[in-house]
């Protein structure tokens, strides 16, 4: 099926973050719903590498792997659905659930990598909260 999509509408529309970044973990795409989760305009973001969502202690090792994918020009991650802690800008954890693809140059070199990020710190809290409540049932104090 051969269809024409404007894919700017399409970047714009969702309801999912879409956030593109480049080799050096610089920001170069962020779509309004990746303003409304994270709090940041597309102004602040772009230009910014992804230390500004990644909470701190998760930077290294969040670093050391975007590097290595940019290297190898795989991630470990395939299709898998990650969750993570993300930093909002008023400071606040988010827990949030994505996807990445890795971006290939002309020459079949990793030149950054395309996230769809969806904001589950409400689902992610009230999972907790029924867990907790199981827990509490299951075993009562003595």
């Amino acid at each position: 099926m051969k269809t024409s999509v404007d894919l700017h509408q399409l970047v714009e529309c969702v309801g999912d973050a879409i956030i593109v970044s480049d080799a050096n973990e610089k920001i170069v795409l962020w779509n309004p719903s990746a303003t409304r989760i994270f709090g940041y305009t597309e102004e602040e973001a772009l230009g910014q590498t992804l230390d500004l969502i990644v909470p701190e202690r998760q930077r290294q090792r969040h670093s050391e792997g975007y590097s290595k994918s940019m290297k190898t020009g795989t991630t470990r991650y395939g299709t898998s659905l990650l969750k993570v802690p993300a930093k909002h800008k008023d400071g606040s954890t988010l827990s949030i659930a994505f996807t990445v693809g890795m971006l290939f140059d002309d020459n079949h070199q990793a030149n950054g990598v395309a996230a769809i990020i969806r904001d589950e710190t409400v689902r992610f809290a009230e999972e907790r909260a029924l867990k907790k409540r199981i827990s509490d049932l299951e075993n009562p104090p003595a």
